[in-house]
């Protein structure tokens, strides 16, 4: 259909070789829209929505006025050239005309309808969403998110923000860190101090010198370790006894010698005897048990250690330094002294053995005991304070160790003895007895309780009654008799010996309140009166003493 009113209403380029086609704007993949009635909906540069007519087309009014603004070809060949170079982004600002000044080419395009030409994007994909029909309105900021190309950057506001609360919160944590240490550093302080202030109070009220402090260590409950020591001689059998002592509460040690004619009661037979015998009959645990319970001490462990044993011991230690007493005469005839008589000797093996043993004729044992007690003190002023190395000193003798007593206890104790030894805090003692074989009396019991912390007893809770017959009638079968009759009443016979003249009276005592329903007993049992019994400040080692006079009838 020809219009003969205007024939380049379609076209009004139609006859200019140098007009290019005009740009309308931008579908939603970016491809350019030449015709404004175009049913795809269009966009500026700038990502905004142009209004399409939608009833017929009006060339006049989406044409620009050309009166208005002279046409360059070359202008705008060179404008389209470089608009075609920048990368079209939705809602992103256009390029600035080349030769313009900044600010006026976004103006300057849109009033000559020349709008900036996108680089060429891909065909639409199929299966695209259809756009709004032709006739519809559009919606207001209606976006889809296909029409949007999003490229994601980095935020480095983001990450400040994240390190800065990293900052801040361990800044806040070692603040708090900070205050907890300092808190615990004062009460750390204040318990310091009042710990020392109280040591300090303690050391003041208890402190008074070292001879107040053993006073007090005396009167109260003291530790003490003792062991009973046999030195058995290989030829002749005879034996020597002492308890090693060693006081942990006073830091003293001794060495307390026991005569063999003490008189004991072995629990085999409840029969009385001698130490001496029991060393030899009954062996060294009964022995021990006998001496528990008339010393009611705590004996934990007995050492045999025969004469070969303790020759060998002195040579482990490289002999010993004794103030000998007496000269030892050699083994043989003709041969020369085995000790001299003197101070500092130094003897070996058999030397030292020698002069432990060694007893002259018509010589108190006590003297021979008081030789053995040295010989015991320098061996462990000798002995190593280690408990290891003595230990080892002990396991080279290769002895059989009691069952009471193992070798790493025994290395063990007389260690402690040598320590104390060494520093000069060591007594060696003789224990009295008298020729009966009772405890001497007063000095006895105050030995016994000093040195050993026990109370002499004769018998054991629960034992038979020790009786002790002196037979002063002046006839030797009246002590058979006697014991023939205490015996058989179940009581323990203890021969008390015959006194050197004859008594008229009998006699029943007993030291022990607790003993006298016993005592009378014993006199009933012998056929003596009762006005015959009495309390006596003595009893010797036996629960009960008897005299028997010459008014015993047997």
């Amino acid at each position: 259909m020809n219009d003969r009113q205007d024939p380049y209403a379609h076209d009004p380029y139609a006859h200019d070789p140098y007009a290019q086609a005009q740009v309308y704007g931008y579908d939603a993949y970016g491809q350019p829209v030449y015709r404004p009635d175009a049913p795809e909906r269009v966009y500026d540069a700038y990502g905004q929505p142009i209004q399409q007519q939608t009833h017929g087309y009006d060339p006049y009014t989406a044409q620009p006025q050309h009166s208005q603004t002279a046409y360059d070809s070359y202008a705008t060949q060179t404008q389209q050239a470089q608009q075609a170079q920048q990368e079209w982004i939705p809602r992103q600002t256009g390029p600035v005309g080349q030769g313009e000044p900044v600010g006026q080419g976004e103006h300057e395009g849109t009033a000559d309808g020349r709008i900036p030409e996108p680089r060429p994007a891909a065909d639409s994909a199929p299966g695209s969403a259809p756009d709004p029909a032709p006739g519809s309105a559009p919606e207001a900021d209606a976006y889809r998110t296909e029409q949007f190309s999003f490229i994601e950057e980095p935020d480095e506001g983001s990450e400040d923000v994240i390190d800065w609360l990293k900052f801040s919160e361990s800044r806040t944590e070692r603040r708090d860190e900070r205050k907890r240490k300092g808190r615990n550093r004062v009460v750390a302080l204040a318990v310091v101090l009042v710990l020392a202030l109280g040591g300090g109070i303690g050391w003041f009220l208890l402190s008074g010198g070292e001879e107040k402090k053993s006073t007090a260590a005396a009167a109260g409950a003291q530790k003490r370790d003792v062991i009973v020591v046999h030195l058995r001689q290989t030829q002749g059998g005879d034996s020597s006894t002492a308890l090693l002592v060693d006081n942990e509460t006073s830091k003293k040690a001794t060495t307390l010698l026991l005569p063999n004619s003490l008189g004991l009661t072995t629990k085999e037979g409840g029969t009385a005897t001698t130490l001496g015998k029991a060393v030899q009959d009954a062996g060294t645990g009964a022995t021990r048990d006998a001496l528990n319970t008339l010393l009611g001490a705590d004996i934990k462990g007995s050492w045999r250690l025969d004469t070969p044993y303790l020759e060998n011991l002195v040579e482990l230690v490289g002999g010993i330094t004794v103030d000998t007493d007496a000269t030892v005469p050699g083994a043989k005839q003709g041969d020369g002294p085995l000790v001299e008589q003197g101070k500092g000797r130094t003897l070996g093996g058999r030397a030292a053995v020698g002069y432990a043993t060694y007893r002259a004729t018509g010589e108190d044992q006590g003297r021979q005991l008081a030789r053995f007690g040295q010989v015991m003190q320098a061996v462990l002023r000798k002995m190593s304070t280690d408990p290891r190395a003595a230990t080892t000193t002990v396991d080279s003798l290769a002895q059989i160790p009691d069952p009471s007593l193992s070798v790493q206890q025994l290395g063990a104790s007389l260690a402690h003895l040598a320590e104390k030894a060494k520093e000069g805090a060591y007594a060696t003692s003789v224990l009295p007895v008298k020729a009966d074989g009772a405890l001497g009396g007063q000095p006895a019991d105050a030995m016994v309780k000093d040195v050993l912390g026990g109370t002499v007893r004769a018998t054991a809770k629960g034992a038979p009654p020790r009786v002790s017959v002196k037979n002063a009638t002046g006839s030797a079968a009246a002590s058979g008799t006697a014991q023939v009759a205490l015996v058989n009443g179940g009581y323990t016979y203890v021969d008390g010996g015959a006194p050197g003249t004859a008594e008229a009276a009998s006699s029943v005592t007993y030291a022990d309140d607790a003993r006298a329903a016993e005592a009378k007993e014993v006199a009933r049992t012998l056929g003596l009166p009762e006005k015959a019994v009495r309390k006596g400040t003595e009893a010797g080692n036996a629960d009960v003493a008897v005299v028997l006079g010459k008014d015993y009838k047997g």
